[in-house]
């Protein structure tokens, strides 16, 4: 299966009537349409159903709510213009500037006639058109290209406050807001937010505008009714209602990644749209689906409104993020790292690495901390720390609470702003050299091939001055160490938390661990890319 960013097909699907006790049989009036012959009947009941158990006893109409909110939800039309160079292709059939890979066949075949005897361009001959010709030439004029995307909104400010998906306007430079009244309204970009995939609009409107407001998806229980409401395939206002079927749902989409998980209804159009609870209020914003085909099959994902808040604001405020920044690179705590940290039950972020410009190195956090609590809020999953330390505001001190060899600690941080962490951090990856295959083995650890980083390692592998540690040449991949998927090229800094410098330091420390009693030991790795991370490898 695949994850999709509103991209979904049309399903049909029969309804199969259920039997759920002689109470709700009785309470059924049922009728079967008459139908040609082969088609399988469709079921009806003339009266709600009753669910035992449920509160209310019978399934409540939804038709006060969507009218009630439906004003608010708006359509997007998002249009990008970009010029293209001129199409000078050679006349194939069936090779077209519109065809697959009709740009890469345009630039082979202009570079092929460039500097050929009696082409334009060629040494002797007239230039192409368009370059250094002579006054009152006739230029040709670029073509242009359009894309246009269409997506949900909705209006959370009387004013003219839209809000969407950023990946519903992309780029565009021309967008329009439909309602459902039909008035078409041109939006301006007020800010956006890839990370959270959030945009802000705002049209100028000669009266008020109806809007919605937001609730708190924190309050949102598994199985509460939700009601989502936007533009699939294009065909305007549309309702569908579900349940939310998931809370911090986990997508791999980014470094906030927590969704509300939903079976009502999302197809391609709906991106960008409110999914409402039974009170009006928006709780998520649709956003994504899981799909094998791309068809809706009821997983849908919302980006709750407890994220999607304070983004806003800031959007709104500075046309900008400005999130906290701690200035570490972290990973999650299992089992067998938490054992190796004598830490007991698996929890906290650990901190990989830590930025020499960021908040955390003059707090005196360092590698190898796990930190369980930030701010008075705990961090039981790494996943957790990001997204708490973004909602933090830039410059506030606040306590971090750390596991430090098995012991406690609380160090106090003020906050940077994430924003300029991440220039200084590209700007540095801009100058990181690559490193090539690693060299011959020396020595054997925990089904690693060793060897020092001497001046020839340091030459075949491009090291930069000063980089300590041990090579690993080789991984046994029957061993835990390539399960943990450590690989040639690696390099070990520390085993157990203290440095080493040769093979022998390695063997040295894994065997006073095993005499420990430890059943891992906790490497602290750097990779080619220069990376950071620990890694606890099974000694047995």
């Amino acid at each position: 299966m695949s994850l999709i960013a509103d991209r979904l097909n049309h399903s049909l699907v029969t309804p199969a009537l259920r039997r759920f006790g002689s109470v709700a049989v009785r309470a059924l009036v049922v009728a079967a349409i008459a139908v040609p012959a082969g088609v399988q009947p469709l079921l009806f009941s003339a009266q709600p159903a009753q669910a035992q158990g449920v509160r209310g006893s019978a399934l409540p109409s939804v038709a006060d709510l969507a009218e009630q909110v439906m004003e608010a939800v708006v359509n997007i039309s998002a249009q990008t213009t970009t010029e293209t160079r001129n199409r000078t292709m050679p006349n194939v059939p069936g090779l077209g500037p519109d065809t697959p890979f009709g740009d890469l066949f345009e630039e082979f075949f202009n570079r092929r006639r460039e500097g050929q005897p009696g082409q334009p361009g060629a040494p002797g001959q007239p230039p192409r058109q368009g370059e250094n010709q002579a006054p009152g030439t006739p230029r040709q004029q670029p073509e242009q290209r359009r894309g246009q995307s269409a997506g949900s909104g909705f209006v959370i400010d009387p004013s003219g406050i839209v809000i969407t998906n950023n990946h519903v306007i992309g780029e565009s430079n021309d967008i329009t807001v439909i309602f459902s009244d039909g008035r078409r309204l041109k939006a301006e970009v007020v800010g956006k937010d890839p990370k959270v995939d959030l945009a802000v609009l705002r049209v100028k409107s000669d009266t008020p505008l109806k809007s919605v407001k937001f609730g708190d998806s924190d309050k949102a229980r598994i199985g509460d009714w939700v009601m989502a409401i936007g533009n699939p395939f294009g065909l305007g206002g549309s309702v569908s209602i579900g349940i939310v079927s998931a809370k911090n749902r986990r997508i791999e989409s980014g470094p906030y990644d927590s969704y509300l998980q939903t079976d009502a209804a999302i197809n391609r159009g709906n991106s960008g749209g409110p999914l409402f609870n039974m009170a009006g209020e928006v709780i998520g914003i649709n956003t994504a689906i899981l799909s094998p085909s791309g068809g809706s099959v009821g997983i849908g994902f919302s980006v709750p409104s407890a994220l999607a808040m304070p983004v806003i604001d800031q959007l709104r405020q500075f046309g900008e993020t400005r999130r906290g920044w701690l200035g570490v690179r972290i990973q999650n705590v299992d089992d067998a790292t938490a054992e190796a940290l004598g830490m007991g039950r698996a929890r906290g972020a650990l901190i990989a690495g830590i930025d020499d410009k960021g908040p955390a190195r003059p707090a005196g956090l360092e590698t190898g901390d796990v930190i369980t609590h930030f701010d008075g809020k705990d961090v039981k999953e790494s996943s957790d720390l990001p997204r708490i330390v973004a909602a933090t505001p830039v410059g506030k001190e606040v306590d971090v609470r750390i596991m430090r060899k098995g012991k406690e600690e609380t160090r106090k941080v003020t906050l940077g702003r994430l924003e300029d962490g991440e220039r200084q951090q590209q700007a540095a990856l801009g100058s990181q050299p690559n490193q090539p295959s690693a060299p011959p083995a020396t020595t054997s650890v925990l089904g690693m091939d060793l060897t020092a980083v001497t001046d020839q390692v340091r030459r075949r592998f491009n090291l930069k001055d000063g980089v300590r540690g041990v090579v690993v040449t080789r991984v046994d991949p029957n061993s835990n160490a390539a399960d943990k998927r450590l690989a040639a090229g690696d390099i070990i800094l520390e085993v157990g938390q203290e440095p080493v410098a040769t093979p022998a330091d390695v063997s040295r420390r894994v065997d006073q661990l095993k005499k420990d009693g430890r059943r891992a030991a906790l490497l602290q790795v750097q990779n080619a890319a220069g990376d950071v991370r620990f890694v606890a490898v099974a000694i047995n």
